[in-house]
């Protein structure tokens, strides 16, 4: 009798065990046996138009100075043309961009309008559009939309947006590591988002990625990227303190240097207060002047 229960028992779990798989199949509708995937083929989930899409990192990289352009009046122009003596801010967009590029060049406003340097006097916006369609007439329109919220007074030469032939384009992107595609199903542009910095060489200096941008990070890049010839002693301070990080687009806090200038600025405390100290024993020291009649 024992052996006939283990024997049902064991009989009821197989039943159920077969009909759960069984169940399973007619869900799913597919076969029981599949052939396994094929190795090394796996679903990203990313669409084909975003495969290509990214920033690559081209610190130091020298830019063509001779890529032609259109300025917003539709002159030609050089990318040399605004350097030689001031770094630049690389904003590559179009124009007709439905959402991200526009909050890029927002980002970027709101941080200029913040840091204590002028488009034109101390730097220069170079905002370029990667859409060949794009004429100087687009340019136009979208430049008149931001110098009436950029509050500096007198800056619009300091701001340049720029449309160009395609082959000129792609060689200024190439030499940023900027990747971008057209995606023919939306009829839009898929690309990253985020600002470089150039010297006034024309060499890659900094990326500050995504659409909101530090205004600490950008003053402290322009300091550095026009090697020094714009900023204060407070800027060097910082920069003394806060160092690039090029993973992260963006400046932290370099612990050992903060340590020493503590250390520093507690030595000189020390030192003026014992100077102080000293200099008022040696005035209760001292004889008073003048004599007895």
């Amino acid at each position: 009798m024992r052996w006939n229960k283990r024997l049902i028992a064991r009989g009821v779990a197989f039943l159920l065990l077969a009909g759960a798989v069984v169940g399973a199949r007619a869900q799913s509708g597919g076969s029981l046996y599949k052939r396994p995937p094929e190795v090394g083929k796996q679903e990203t989930g990313v669409p084909e138009a975003l495969k290509n899409v990214r920033i690559e990192q081209r610190l130091d990289e020298q830019v063509p100075l001779d890529i032609k352009l259109r300025d917003e009046t539709g002159q030609l122009v050089t990318i040399g043309s605004f350097l030689g003596r001031k770094p630049a801010i690389l904003a590559l967009v179009y124009y007709d961009c439905p959402m991200l590029c526009s909050q890029v060049l927002n980002g970027l406003l709101g941080s200029l309008n913040t840091v204590p340097f002028t488009a034109g006097r101390d730097f220069e916006v170079l905002v370029v559009s990667f859409d060949p369609r794009e004429t100087p007439e687009l340019a136009a329109g979208k430049k008149r939309s931001y110098m009436i919220r950029y509050t500096r007074p007198n800056a619009e030469q300091g701001w340049h947006f720029l449309t160009g032939d395609e082959s000129e384009i792609r060689r200024l992107t190439d030499a940023v590591g900027f990747r971008y595609a057209f995606d023919e199903r939306t009829n839009q542009w898929a690309h990253a988002s985020g600002i470089i910095l150039l010297t006034p060489q024309g060499k890659v200096a900094r990326y500050f990625y995504g659409i909101q941008y530090e205004p600490r990070d950008l003053r402290l890049g322009l300091v550095e990227a026009s090697e020094n010839k714009i900023g204060s002693p407070v800027d060097q301070l910082l920069l003394y303190c806060f160092h690039y990080d090029p993973a992260a687009g963006k400046y932290g806090p370099i612990v050992l240097n903060i340590v020493r200038l503590a250390g520093a600025l507690t030595l000189v405390g020390l030192g003026g207060l014992l100077f102080v100290l000293w200099r008022r024993g040696a005035a209760r020291k001292s004889p008073t002047t003048g004599g007895v009649t």
